[in-house]
């Protein structure tokens, strides 16, 4: 993926935080990415963890992970296991509420994470995280194309604007970042967001402005990408991430941009109020 890359801005978030996260072992199973991206994180903002859910069942024989498939024992201890260590070692609260896509290994990852942490908040149900909603508009035109060149495929296709029944990919990345903003926990608080690999990978893929990824990209479960905001409006604000051990800087007013230029309306995307526009 090419980068945002703020290259000062990683360093001196490394500096300012590193010497708070101490040298303890990973939970099992989680993916290495998230312990080296944890060193990079800022104190005291408004903190989002938009996380793949945790280990899964297979799915089945076509490939395709139903909805009905649930964590794997595994994956219940990993994302417990998780929720413990990020309240035990961030200098964050996790006393907030979640939201999670309405899927049961969604809510139950969000859970499960929640006990780890010692804690039982409200997990609410957000159709953003979760298909149809996301990326897709049309699942009776979308959901035949899926099923017939597959995953990977059909993100690149929607990334390329090639793909019926559809958002522009611009309006799926800004109604996530819309969702996030007006969710925003208190300062020094973490809240989690608990979805799946396609609109995760999907949304990386905005905030990076690319419309090809591969299998390399592709996000691991229980592994996820940390959030926050500039505290300005909306579409003056600057969406700050930290993917796989980098930090990055995207413009929201970018991608807004980007979506008039590729000839919609904003009356379609899913603002926070306070946005005007002129």
């Amino acid at each position: 993926m090419s980068k945002y890359t703020n290259d000062t801005l990683s360093k001196l978030s490394a500096e300012k935080l590193g010497t708070h996260i101490p040298s303890a072992p990973a939970p099992s199973h989680l993916p290495d990415s998230m312990i080296s991206s944890v060193s990079l994180l800022p104190e005291n903002k408004r903190l989002i963890l938009f996380t793949r859910h945790s280990l899964r069942e297979r799915s089945d024989g076509n490939g395709f992970a139903s909805y009905q498939l649930p964590l794997t024992p595994k994956g219940r201890v990993l994302a417990k296991s998780w929720g413990r260590w990020l309240a035990g070692h961030l200098p964050y609260s996790l006393n907030v509420d979640s939201i999670s896509s309405p899927i049961g290994r969604c809510i139950d990852t969000a859970q499960l994470m929640q006990e780890g942490a010692g804690l039982r908040r409200d997990i609410a149900h957000q159709s953003l995280l979760v298909e149809p909603g996301s990326l897709v508009t049309e699942p009776e035109i979308a959901n035949p194309v899926f099923k017939e060149i597959g995953v990977l495929n059909f993100i690149n296709r929607f990334l390329q604007g090639n793909l019926e029944g559809t958002k522009n990919a611009y309006q799926g990345g800004l109604d996530i970042l819309s969702l996030f903003y007006q969710h925003q926990p208190e300062h020094g608080h973490l809240m989690l967001a608990v979805s799946h690999d396609t609109l995760l990978s999907a949304f990386l893929a905005v905030m990076f402005d690319v419309v090809e990824i591969d299998w390399n990209d592709w996000p691991k479960m229980m592994e996820g990408v940390f959030l926050w905001f500039d505290d300005m409006p909306f579409e003056q604000a600057n969406a700050h991430f930290v993917w796989r051990g980098e930090i990055y800087t995207r413009p929201i007013h970018t991608l807004l941009d980007g979506y008039r230029a590729a000839g919609y309306h904003p009356s379609k995307l899913l603002l926070p109020p306070e946005v005007k526009w002129t």
